[in-house]
C-alpha cells in the first residue's frame, strides 16, 4: 500500500477522515491505511469488504454511533477536543525546517486551537507569509516596529493573549537570544515579554546542536522553565550531514503542546522519578560496539507518561533514534558505565523505571584503532568483561528510591526469569515481556515495534495485561506509580 489518494474522495468523507485523523493522533494517509487494513482483515463491515470503508468511517465519527475508531482498539478519550479554543502563538524561526511549521499550524486548528504565526526574517526566506496567513487564518506578524500593530504595543499584547508560546523551528540563534536576554527583534521581544509557558522543538545541524554553546544556552533556558521536544536523529538537508538536530514532528509537538496545555490533575506533581532507555553502545573499536536491537520507544513512552501526570523525570537514555520527550530532562549517554554514572548522581528520587536494554558485556580493552582483517588469520579473539548491574545497584543502594521497577526482555521462560530478577535486583515490580520472534506482538515484534505485551511481576504474584501500544501500556504502567507512591512516603 505505496500511496493513498485522499483528493479522491468526496469532501464530506475527506471531513471525517481528517476528523477521525485528528481524534487518532495520525495523518489522514495512515488512517486510510489503517482502515484499509482494518477492511481487507474483516474488522470493518461486512466479511472485510473494502466498500465498508466509507460506511464505517461515517458510523466511527457520529455520535450516536458506539464504534471505536479501528486504529487505536481502546476506548481512550478524543484527542480533538483538548485543544478546543486554546490560543496558541507559532514563533517560527529561520531554517529549513520551517517548512513543517506548515502541518503543525494544520495539526493543531484540527484540534480546534487558533493560531498566530510570529516569523522571523529569516524564516520568511524559507515559507511565505502568504501561506502561513492562509493555514493560520490569521495576520502574521513579522516586524517589530509595524505601526498598524505596534500601536498599542502589539509585542506584549502578543505575548499575553496566548495560552502558550511554541517555537518550531527553535534555531541556534533564537536560543541563545532567549537564554541571554537579548530582544533585538520581534521574536525575541514576544519571547522575552510573556508570562506564559513556553515550548521549543530545536533544528539545526548537528555541530551546532553539539556545540558547547547551545548545550550551555539549553542548560540555561531549562532551568529558566522552558519546554523543549525534540530534536531527533537523522538526516539533515545538507548533504552528507547526519545526527542529532532534526526539528520533531509535528504530532510530535502537538502531543508536547497538549501535555503542557492538560489542566487534569496531577497525582504525581513533587514526585522525581529516574527513567532509564534504549541500548548502551559498548565500543569494540573507534567503528564498532556491542549493542542490542532497544529503540527506546517503550521507556521514552513511559517518561512522557510520568511527565503528564506532573512527575520530574529525569530521562537517561542510551543511543537512539526518536525525539526526547516534552516537559522531561534528558541525558544522552552510551555506554553502561556512562549510564550508571548518571543514574547514581540523580540519586534520591521518588521512584526509578529501568527500561533500559543495558548491554551484559562489553570488551575489557576497546581498541584505540580499527581493528584491521589480515589476510590469512582469523577474526581477533575479543576479551569481555562484565557491565555494572544498574538495577541492582540502585536496588541495594543506601539512596533507594522508595519505587524501583526494573524491565525483563526474555525469550523463555519468562515468569521464572522475571521473578528470579524480581529477587536479586531489589526491585519492587518487574515488568516481564518476551521478546521472542515467535511472541506474536506487532508485525516485527517488541523491539523495534510499536506494540507490547507484558506482565507485571511483584512479590504478590503475576498480573497479565493485554497487548497494546507501547503509549498505552506506559499510561497504564504511569497510573499503577502513581497509585503505588500515593501510599510511600519517601
Amino acid at each position: 500500500m505505496a500511496s493513498i489518494t485522499i483528493r479522491n474522495l468526496d469532501d464530506e468523507v475527506k471531513d471525517l477522515l481528517r476528523q477521525l485523523a485528528a481524534e487518532n493522533g495520525c495523518s489522514m494517509e495512515e488512517q486510510a491505511r489503517a482502515m484499509i487494513r482494518a477492511a481487507v482483515e474483516g474488522r470493518a463491515g461486512q466479511a472485510g469488504r473494502i466498500d465498508q470503508i466509507e460506511k464505517t468511517l461515517r458510523a466511527l465519527t457520529d455520535p450516536g454511533q458506539n464504534a471505536t475508531p479501528l486504529s487505536v482498539g481502546s476506548s481512550k478519550p478524543s484527542i480533538r477536543g483538548r485543544l478546543s479554543g486554546k490560543r496558541i502563538l507559532l514563533i517560527i524561526g529561520g531554517g529549513i525546517a520551517a517548512y513543517k511549521s506548515l502541518d503543525l499550524i494544520r495539526r493543531l486548528r484540527e484540534r480546534g486551537a487558533s493560531v498566530r504565526a510570529v516569523m522571523t526574517a529569516a524564516a520568511q526566506e524559507f515559507v511565505t507569509t502568504l501561506s502561513i496567513g492562509a493555514l493560520s487564518a490569521d495576520h502574521v506578524f513579522t516586524d517589530l516596529f509595524d505601526r498598524n500593530d505596534e500601536h498599542d504595543v502589539g509585542h506584549i499584547r502578543l505575548s499575553r493573549e496566548a495560552d502558550l508560546m511554541v517555537v518550531a523551528p527553535a534555531t541556534a540563534d533564537l536560543m541563545a537570544k532567549l537564554a541571554n536576554g537579548h530582544a533585538n527583534d520581534l521574536a525575541s521581544t514576544v519571547l522575552l515579554a510573556t508570562d506564559k509557558k513556553v515550548l521549543m522543538a530545536p533544528a539545526m545541524n548537528p555541530k551546532m546542536w553539539s556545540h558547547p554553546a547551545t548545550r550551555r544556552n539549553r542548560a540555561t533556558l531549562q532551568k529558566d522553565g522552558i519546554a523543549f521536544v525534540g530534536p531527533a536523529k537523522g538526516e539533515m538537508a545538507e548533504s552528507n550531514e547526519a545526527g542529532e538536530g532534526r526539528m520533531a514532528e509535528p504530532l510530535e509537538i502537538v502531543a508536547a503542546i497538549e501535555a503542557m496545555l492538560d489542566e487534569r490533575s496531577k497525582p504525581l506533581a513533587g514526585r522525581r522519578i529516574i527513567v532509564t532507555s534504549g541500548p548502551t553502545h559498548e565500543p569494540i573499536d573507534p567503528v564498532r560496539y556491542i549493542a542490542n536491537r532497544s529503540s527506546g520507544k517503550q521507556g521514552h513512552a513511559i517518561a512522557a507518561a510520568l511527565a503528564k501526570l506532573g512527575a520530574d523525570v529525569r530521562l537517561v537514555s542510551g543511543p537512539v533514534n526518536i525525539a526526547d520527550p516534552a516537559g522531561v530532562t534528558t541525558t544522552h549517554v552510551e555506554t553502561a558505565a556512562e549510564m550508571k554514572e548518571v543514574v547514581e548522581h540523580l540519586l534520591p528520587a521518588d521512584a526509578a523505571v529501568f527500561v533500559a536494554a543495558v548491554a551484559d558485556w562489553r570488551t575489557a580493552n576497546a581498541a584505540g584503532e580499527k581493528i584491521k582483517k589480515v589476510a590469512g588469520e582469523g577474526p581477533p579473539s575479543l576479551k569481555m568483561a562484565e557491565n555494572p548491574d544498574i538495577l541492582a545497584g540502585v536496588g541495594h543502594h543506601s539512596q533507594r528510591p522508595g519505587l524501583v521497577i526494573g524491565f525483563a526482555a526474555e525469550t523463555q521462560d519468562l515468569i521464572s526469569n522475571a521473578q528470579v530478577k524480581l529477587k536479586k535486583k531489589g526491585a519492587d515490580f518487574i515488568v516481564a515481556n518476551d521478546v521472542s520472534h515467535e511472541s506474536g506482538i506487532g508485525p516485527s515484534g517488541v523491539m523495534g515495534g510499536d506494540r507490547n505485551k507484558v506482565r507485571i511481576v511483584s512479590r504478590s504474584g503475576v498480573e497479565e495485561w493485554p497487548e497494546m501500544g507501547k503509549d498505552e501500556v506506559a499510561a497504564r504502567l504511569a497510573a499503577l506509580i502513581a497509585e503505588r507512591l500515593r501510599t510511600i512516603v519517601v
